[in-house]
């Protein structure tokens, strides 16, 4: 097809529906001459949920345009954004966004032979990018390198180093990847500008930038991998996404925080071939089925209340699954099945005695999947499922009466409740450094009494050789939010209370320690919320008592 279009042609596959263009001029040059070379990166992190949809669409469109495209799987980038994963588990979910959007495509039918997929460590290591790092950081400012970051890197009073470095590193990516273009959504526009004022600094060309509109969730708002109701899974049932959609935001007469009509003039319509047209079927007795040759005129039926949330959606939940069908199909094969499963393996649930560890000997053997390669093993009796960790809040700290050496601390832990702890911090901290301390609290043990006090808990501390210290919550933190250690996430169930007879927690407190970056671990897997964000201490490589 792209071998019978004309340059104009191309330009117009390549930039519908794009909320912007930097380069337009030059674009049109190129085209004239040869074919583009666009990439597109992604850090390999959350599972690809319905909303990749999105820029595959505009990728399809390209392939279509006879673009040369590049996916970029920015696994280095997923590994340094607060160390959520290990490098086995990166390594199988870069396995699964391949496989995903090789599906994604096929479903929208679209031809790969000019598509071809990078992983950033296949280079991001080598001498020549570590150099440019090193020379880019000679010629930016900190005040250009966070604007530059501003709508796409956390922002706080303190930054990490390398939130500054991420702007750079991803304009080095269009030098070192041999493009003509990046694409990306439109809260990518100042690192793109970025990339624009400081690659010819160190003699590279300036890039075209294509620039996608961000669009809501379901639920309204962004979509999010972490909000299970604002999003549908690729491999998502049928039942699902009827589900889902019905519990989507579609306010009457609301175009613009409107989901459902975002997706379908930014997936459906594109994926039309010549002649076909958005269709919603109705009861004759409901003025019968409504045909939308564009976009445009379903808009407008919609903004004027003409069309009915309930039809819109029923309507949506046919093109959804007619995307989804192929990638269901093409995913259920046990190969697919082992990779999702050491991708993304499901949380683990607590379950007691003999049925745990009947579970667990399913779990590993037979099924072909990797112990070594998985993010975590099953449940057992001494896993950090059995930990009911949450963000604390100590209240007050004073001595205590029996022991100098001791303290007793009054900690919030979240729904008004309040547990009298014993520790021994004090001889680390003044009793006022101790007050209003944000702290990770061990809430399950059973009550004892230490030197005559009772304590109820316990707070968590990384123990050099000449000093200790309480381990530091993510930023924004709320009292009662919970922590738990990556792939055991036990917050669906009741956390019973620790057995101090079995010394469940002498055997779990054994694997946990501080990494040599000073991340929080059980083995090698990290404490952190359910938001993904890490515990950490400033010591590393210490025991976490």
């Amino acid at each position: 097809m792209a071998a019978t279009l004309t340059p104009e042609e191309k330009e117009h596959l390549i930039s519908r529906n794009l909320q912007e263009v930097l380069g337009q001029d030059n674009l049109r040059a190129i085209l004239k001459e040869r074919d583009l070379k666009i990439y597109w990166g992604t850090a390999t992190t959350g599972k690809p949920h319905i909303a990749y949809f999105v820029p595959m669409s505009k990728v399809a469109d390209f392939l279509k345009a006879g673009c040369e495209v590049t996916i970029l799987f920015a696994d280095l980038h997923a590994y340094l954004d607060n160390m959520k994963a290990p490098w086995s588990l990166l390594k199988e979910r870069t396995k699964y966004y391949e496989a995903v959007i090789k599906a994604m495509l096929s479903s929208l039918g679209v031809p790969l032979e000019k598509l071809r997929f990078v992983c950033g460590t296949d280079y991001q290591l080598s001498k020549e990018y570590t150099l440019d790092v090193y020379r880019l950081s000679s010629v930016v400012t900190q005040h250009d390198a966070k604007k530059a970051g501003a709508e796409v890197v956390k922002q706080v009073e303190h930054p990490l180093m390398s939130g500054i470095l991420y702007p750079g590193l991803q304009a080095l990516d269009e030098e070192y990847l041999k493009v003509d273009a990046q694409f990306g959504g439109v809260d990518q526009r100042k690192i793109f500008t970025f990339a624009e004022k400081y690659l010819p600094q160190l003699g590279y060309a300036k890039r075209i930038h294509l620039m996608n509109p961000m669009i809501p969730g379901l639920a309204g708002g962004k979509m999010s991998s972490s909000e299970e109701d604002s999003k549908i899974d690729l491999l998502d049932s049928a039942a699902k996404v009827k589900s889902k959609i019905k519990k989507a935001f579609c306010e009457p007469g609301n175009i613009e925080d409107n989901g459902l009509l975002k997706f379908v003039k930014h997936v459906i319509y594109p994926m039309f071939k010549e002649g076909e047209a958005f269709t919603v079927h109705r009861k004759p007795d409901f003025g019968g089925d409504l045909v939308f040759a564009e976009y445009e005129q379903l808009e407008t039926c919609f903004a004027s209340q003409e069309l009915h949330p309930g039809d819109l959606k029923a309507a949506v939940e046919v093109y959804i699954n007619r995307l989804l069908d192929p990638i269901r199909k093409s995913f259920d094969t046990d190969f697919y099945r082992e990779l999702t499963e050491r991708a993304y393996p499901a949380p683990v649930k607590v379950s007691g005695g003999k049925q745990a560890a009947a579970a667990g000997k399913g779990q590993q053997g037979g099924a072909g999947v990797n112990a070594a390669a998985a993010p975590a093993g099953p449940a057992g009796e001494n896993t950090p499922d059995k930990l009911e960790l949450k963000v604390g809040q100590i209240m007050d700290a004073v001595k205590h009466p029996d022991a100098d050496s001791l303290c007793v601390l009054t900690v919030d832990i979240g729904g008004g409740e309040r547990k009298a702890i014993v520790s021994n911090l004090m001889a680390h901290y003044t009793l006022e450094q101790l007050r209003e301390r944000l702290v990770v609290v061990l809430t399950n043990m059973k009550a004892s009494k230490i030197r005559g006090v009772e304590s109820e808990g316990l707070v968590l501390y990384a123990a050099g050789a000449e000093k200790c210290e309480a381990l530091s919550v993510p930023e924004g933190s709320k009292v009662g939010e919970r922590i738990i250690v990556e792939g055991f996430d036990n917050t669906s169930n009741p956390v019973p209370p620790l057995n101090p007879k079995k010394k469940v927690w002498d055997k779990i407190q054994a694997e946990l320690h501080t990494g040599t970056d000073g991340q929080a671990l059980w083995k090698e897997f990290s404490l952190m919320t359910l938001n993904g964000d890490r515990v950490t201490s400033t010591l590393a490589g210490c025991n976490i008592k």
